[in-house]
This record gives C-alpha cells, structure tokens and sequence, in this order.
C-alpha cells in the first residue's frame, strides 16, 4: 500500500482526498496545534478514514525536540489558524510579514524529522508527501534527505516565501534546490493548466508545487502527470 506522509495536516482534508484517490493508502497526518488536532480526530472519524490515516500531535523541522506554535489573532480577535508557525522565541507584532494581528497565541509543540519519524516507524519506502509548512519548508525538507533521497517520493509542497526569508532565514530558491539539484521535475497549476516550471511565481505570497522524480514516473496513475513526464 502506498505510504504517504501529510505535512501540516490541519483539519485532514487533503487526507481524505488521498483515501479517495488511493484507497489502501496508509497516511501519517502530522499536525501541531492541540485544538486543531482534535478536530483533525474528529473529521478522521466523521469520515470513516481512520482505519488509513495515523494522527501525529507534532510539527516538524530539521531535528527533533520542541518549538513553539505561533497562531496569529486577527484584527476581528479571531484566531488565524491557517497562518501559524514554528518559531523558537515568542515573537513580537506583527508576527508574519504577510499578515496583520493583534497579536497571537503561542503554545509549546513537540517536533520531529520525518527521517527520525518513519524510522521510528519502521516506514521502508514513502511514496508521497503533502507539505503546507508556513514557511517551515527548508527545515521540514532538510529533516527528510535520507527518506527523498532513498525513494524519491512525490511532493505537493506549498512555498512560502515571504515566510522563509523573514522568519526561517531561507528562501524559495532554495527549498527549489532541493529537488531541482536531485533531477526532480518541478510543477505548478495555473489556472486549469499543469506546467513545468523551474523557478516559484514571485507575485503570490504562497503557492503549491508539485515536484516528480522521473524515477517515479513508471508508478503514477494513468493522467496528465503522468503523460507530461512522458513528454
């Protein structure tokens, strides 16, 4: 069964699709926040998927210990879940560059590295990652060079980078690296067009790309992936 590792799960929505997709998948859901765990739990069950998905009450990064969550508040005293991050100190407002608060809310989070994970784990082979980081993304990607580089799994990543300069010292460019200096094809969907790519598109603060290793290409589904690695 395909093994599949969802990066900053949330509520599990993008789990759920992967279940569609592939039903015998085996999914490890990683999500830090204790209040969006819980309901993480209870979507998982509302669904019927917890038999194929394994939730994990951790963030991760490039080595294990613990980090704190900051979720920022919005100026309507709501909380922004969507927008919290790993940080190492409490920060001060405004808490991203791409955001404005009214301060947040900081929590302690246990942090592992998908190496260390799937070890622990006794995970021979992953087959896909789904990665939504907040700007996390060099650290989380940098805690998983053994699992890429033994099995060149397929990644959904979403690049963040106003977030990695100003809050993780990287850059996009080097999140790129990564894959692009590995032989990985790079990916982005624009509006109803998949298109290769090689570099991230400077006028959204984020953005989902797709990166497939055509040492993989033989194992993709039947459809446009894998008819444009055939190309």
């Amino acid at each position: 069964a395909p093994v599949c590792l969802h990066v900053g799960a949330s509520d599990g929505r993008h789990s759920y699709v992967m279940t569609q997709v592939a039903p015998k998948a085996q999914i490890h859901a990683f999500e830090p926040s204790a209040f969006t765990f819980e309901v993480l739990k209870v979507c998982l069950a509302w669904h019927r998927i917890s038999g194929n998905v394994t939730p994990v009450n951790a963030a991760v990064a490039d080595a294990p210990g613990e980090l704190l969550l900051v979720t920022p508040i919005k100026m309507s005293g709501r909380m922004a879940r969507g927008y919290a991050y790993l940080a190492a100190e409490r920060p001060q407002s405004p808490v991203r560059p791409d955001f404005e608060d009214k301060g947040a809310q900081v929590e302690p989070t246990a942090v592992t590295t998908l190496d260390q994970y799937c070890e622990a784990q006794g995970l021979s082979r992953v087959d896909f990652i789904r990665m939504d980081v907040e700007g996390a993304e060099l650290k989380a990607l940098k805690g998983a060079e053994h699992i890429i580089e033994r099995d060149r799994p397929h990644v959904l990543i979403e690049i963040h980078p106003l977030m990695l300069e100003g809050r993780f010292s990287g850059s996009a460019q080097a999140v790129l690296e990564v894959f692009l200096s590995r032989g990985y094809r790079m990916f982005a969907l624009n509006a109803d067009r998949l298109e290769e790519c090689s570099d991230v598109d400077v006028e959204a603060p984020w953005k989902d790309y797709f990166f497939v290793h055509p040492d993989r290409a033989a194992d993709l589904p039947d459809g446009v992936f894998k008819a444009r690695m055939a190309a």
